[in-house]
């Protein structure tokens, strides 16, 4: 028998929903056409939505929706193709049945509404339910109101490109522990989620689980793993070692969830071993591991490398901090407030973080366009494209440049990117003077070997120590470290980016047998918000 569409009206609120599994016929309440109405497009396009039409077009998208029309619901859309295609495959792939969708307060052309429905499969049933929401916008060229399509629409946690199915999952879970045999859960620590689903893709295997029934979001990559929205039937995990410390982890999670967009990671020196790694973000991305950024000054870890390994200068040698350096007809200036030092050492110039005098050094012989970009290679490892982390990572990007970007990229601008997991392990070669790659997991579970780099030598070490030291305990890093002991380093970095009010804060620092690096997006000055992120990792980790 087939079941009718109701659409209940309700305090400002309304509810679409069909009974039962039978879907029937549905008679769409608009005329379909290609104006809309009796208005012409063109007079149509110009004028402002009103609460009626809005109205309308979200209980005629959401009942079609609600009744498995997914054709006559992406009509109803300004991507018919791909709203069609994610409806369908609503049904038909995720196995999801009776379907109640309620909007909620409908605010100017924002729909929010909650979904009450069914997850079927091979005879095993759950509920599911979620909140979502979607714009209602005029057609470019009908005029007609239409839902602005997004994957999002379909579910909170669906990007472009991404798509929801139940069945067997495509990995068995895992029991994810840290050094210390604590286990860790995304519950426990919110941020590791998309790192725990990239690890259970890649070990879930080698852990020796077996997959259950799941609603998952299947990634555009298969490589960036699955997220289980929803289990329907158990599978047995398997025991997966990590790197991680649980103390470490937390506080990682706590200091990123004091500042919007950002990220922090922290390794152990010694061994190359991830300590942590923590993001606060909108969205799943694991930035900490695969964020591609500016890094300001602490860029001017390696380039100090630089200047000390090609005899350009050395700590005690000389580094004057005029007020503005021009190189090829670009002019770059310090930070406000900064005074200028004709006798200024490379330390004194570190420490104060002065622009100009690392921009007036790169014009030293015998530096070339790739001097950088070489060191930052061969000594530190990065931009190798070969780092083996055990999850997805980028390992950096220092590329030779020529023109006004040779300067801009000594002090972590022009065309140098990296991220926290990149600058925390810079910082753990300047402390160590060894560059050993940072893995998440045993290094048996990694296919293939660690990526591997020459390192510095023991005076060039030493003497990067002595000026992040000074850094830490007197310099632009003093206010965020105080209070961490006299065996600290730090640098503080503050890069600008186009379109942003303030500039991207990033710092990095170490204490004992720890180093860690953050980066907080528009968080302006790096001792300002990056800072204390490091600084509260540092203090729960020996």
């Amino acid at each position: 028998m087939r079941k009718r569409v109701k659409s209940v009206i309700v305090g400002g609120v309304f509810a679409v929903m069909v009974g039962g599994a039978g879907y029937g016929t549905y008679n769409v309440v608009n005329a379909l056409n290609d104006d809309g109405g009796s208005a012409s497009p063109a007079a149509a396009r110009k004028r402002p939505l009103d609460a009626k039409e809005v109205r309308d077009t979200a209980r005629t998208f959401l009942a079609a929706w609600a009744k498995g029309d997914a054709d006559t619901a992406a009509v109803y859309t300004n991507d018919q193709e791909s709203a069609a295609r994610a409806l369908t495959g609503y049904r038909e792939d995720a196995h999801i049945r009776r379907v109640r969708l309620t909007a909620g307060r409908i605010d100017g052309t924002h729909v929010p509404f909650s979904v009450r429905a069914t997850v079927s499969y091979e005879g095993t049933s759950k509920a599911l339910a979620y909140e979502s929401s979607f714009e209602v916008v005029r057609g470019r060229t009908t005029g007609r109101p239409l839902v602005d399509w997004e994957a999002s629409v379909v579910h909170p946690r669906l990007h472009d490109g991404e798509s929801l199915e139940t069945g067997e999952a495509s990995a068995p879970p895992i029991r994810a522990v840290d050094r210390d045999g604590r286990v860790l859960t995304a519950d426990a620590y919110p941020s590791l989620a998309p790192v725990l689903a990239e690890l259970r893709s890649a070990y879930g295997e080698k852990a020796g689980g077996r997959p259950g029934i799941e609603l998952y979001v299947k990634r555009a990559s298969e490589d960036a793993g699955t997220t289980t929205l929803l289990t329907l039937a158990e599978g047995r995990p398997g025991t997966l070692p990590t790197t991680l410390s649980a103390a470490a982890q937390r506080a990682a999670e706590d200091a990123v969830a004091r500042h919007p967009e950002s990220s922090a990671v922290a390794v152990k020196p010694s061994t190359g071993e991830v300590l942590a790694v923590a993001n606060h973000r909108e969205d799943d991305f694991n930035a900490a591991f695969q964020g591609k950024l500016a890094p300001g000054s602490t860029m001017k870890i390696v380039t100090a490398a630089m200047l000390i390994d090609k005899g350009v200068t050395k700590a005690g040698g000389p580094a004057p901090c005029p007020s503005t350096a021009t190189w090829q007809s670009q002019t770059f200036t310090n930070l406000t407030g900064l005074a200028p030092d004709d006798g200024a050492t490379l330390a004194d110039s570190f420490a104060r973080s002065c622009n100009t005098a690392f921009v007036k050094l790169v014009d030293e012989k015998p530096l070339t366009d790739a001097s950088l970009a070489e060191e930052a290679r061969d000594n530190f490892g990065l931009g190798r494209g070969d780092w083996r982390t055990g999850i997805p990572s980028a390992d950096g990007s220092v590329p030779a440049s020529t023109g006004p970007d040779r300067a801009a990229n000594a002090i972590g601008q022009g065309r140098v990117q990296l991220n926290p997991l990149n600058l925390a392990s810079v910082t753990a070669t300047a402390m160590t003077g060894a560059f050993r790659q940072p893995v998440l997991v045993p290094k048996s579970f990694i296919d293939g070997e660690p990526a591997t780099a020459r390192g510095l030598s023991g005076t060039t070490s030493a003497q990067l120590r002595q000026m992040m030291r000074r850094t830490a305990l007197s310099g632009t890093g003093a206010r965020a470290m105080a209070g961490l002991g006299p065996g600290v380093g730090a640098k503080t970095g503050s890069a600008e980016v186009d379109g942003q009010q303030k500039p991207n804060s990033w710092f990095t620092g170490y204490r004992g047998d720890v180093a860690a690096a953050a980066v907080a997006q528009e968080g302006g000055h790096g001792g300002d918000t990056a800072g204390p992120i490091v600084a509260a990792i540092l203090r729960a980790t020996r």
